[in-house]
């Protein structure tokens, strides 16, 4: 049996030398509560569209019904704090704002990999057995995280860490290895209510509670359907995810910037213009976006998305490009065109689109969305 503080140290050096900013430690006990938290959370249908989330929900209070044999659970966190002000982008209509964290390579496979190299390492070490996660399996990183002390989950409900603020990625390593458990962090919000304050869709029911189906990330990455009206004029040009609440966290004061080469914005996605992105075919976008998290939503839906925000540049400039939209195959994209059409022509230019374009259509929500 290794020595306990021995391999915490060890293994806190080589998470380091792999580019963890954060490394604690906590056993897999004590989620119930947290567990009756996200139940309530499905019960009421704040998870949309995401029935995986409604999957081995028993695995997510318990890890060791995950894993029976686990003793330990590492919780790293790599940081990737912007290296401009997130709230720029939306001043530029005409061009897209993309979320932070997608800005990059796709933290999934950065994090994933590191997560391994540092897992193969304790097993050569100390001939332990180990499991690596991120967000691939049901496991409540969030609680665990703020239990192993990395942080504490904010009014948002995303982790805030004293040293990072807002902006980490989150992996997870479980282990038959014993080691000593870390300090949980506390809550340290306060009376503070800017997230909560801040979100243009009012996607939280109170503190610490999320509604998914209002929140411009799931409208805009998860939802695969027609986005409501009372939404769109709110996502402004937000075409992937929204940055709102993590962005105007106080503790974003001691973020410091990412240094995670992988994280960095692409050149190409820091400032976007719509009328590029609106061009792209199903081919080009899946070669744009190679490696990016933005390809798993598929073409439509981006486009879908990008229409949306042309409806709210206000620029007139747009219209003929959003008019080749109106005979797109998908009925998503051709629904959130005759949207933009509305709100960028006035009565008698969009007459005539009518007139040219409604006679022909067949879906109910493309028709829905002439008629309204």
């Amino acid at each position: 049996m290794p020595d306990k503080q021995a391999a915490k140290d060890h293994i806190i050096k080589t998470a380091r030398d792999a580019g963890f900013d954060l490394i604690k430690i906590t056993d897999p006990f004590g989620l119930t509560l947290n567990a009756r938290y996200y139940q309530q959370f499905l019960d009421q249908n704040r998870h949309g569209d995401m029935t995986w989330m409604t999957e081995k929900t028993e695995r997510r209070s318990d890890p060791t019904t995950l894993w029976p044999d686990v003793k330990s659970i590492i919780l790293l966190a790599m940081n990737y704090g912007p290296n401009q002000d997130p709230f720029e982008t939306l001043k530029l209509k005409d061009r897209a704002n993309i979320s932070v964290y997608a800005r990059g390579k796709d933290y999934h496979d950065v994090v994933k990999k590191k997560l391994k190299q540092v897992a193969r390492d304790i097993h050569r070490k100390y001939d332990e057995e180990v499991k690596v996660f991120v967000d691939t399996a049901p496991v409540m990183e969030k609680p665990l995280a703020e239990k192993a002390g990395l942080g504490w989950q904010g009014k948002h409900t995303n982790l805030v860490s004293r040293e990072f603020g807002s902006w980490l990625f989150l992996g997870s390593i479980f282990t038959t290895l014993e080691l000593t458990p870390d300090t949980p962090e506390t809550d340290h919000c306060g009376s503070c209510r800017k997230c909560l304050d801040i979100c243009p869709t009012d996607a939280f029911p109170a503190p610490n509670q999320l509604d998914a189906r209002r929140c411009i990330s799931y409208l805009t990455i998860e939802y695969k359907g027609h986005i409501a009206k009372e939404f769109r004029k709110a996502m402004g040009n937000r075409i992937y995810g929204c940055d709102d609440c993590l962005a105007v966290c106080p503790w974003n004061k001691y973020a410091r910037r990412l240094d995670e080469p992988a994280y960095l914005p692409r050149a190409d996605m820091a400032f976007p213009a719509l009328a590029e992105l609106v061009e792209l075919d199903d081919a080009t976008f899946r070669t744009t976006f190679s490696g990016s998290p933005i390809k798993r939503i598929k073409r439509d839906f981006f486009i879908r998305n990008i229409l949306i925000a042309i409806g709210n540049s206000g620029n007139v400039k747009f219209i003929p490009q959003v008019e080749q939209k109106l005979s797109e195959p998908s009925p998503y994209i051709r629904a959130m065109a005759v949207w933009s059409l509305g709100e960028l022509c006035d009565d008698k230019q969009w007459l005539i689109f009518k007139q040219k374009y409604c006679k022909s259509e067949t879906d109910i929500h493309v028709l829905q969305e002439w008629k309204s």
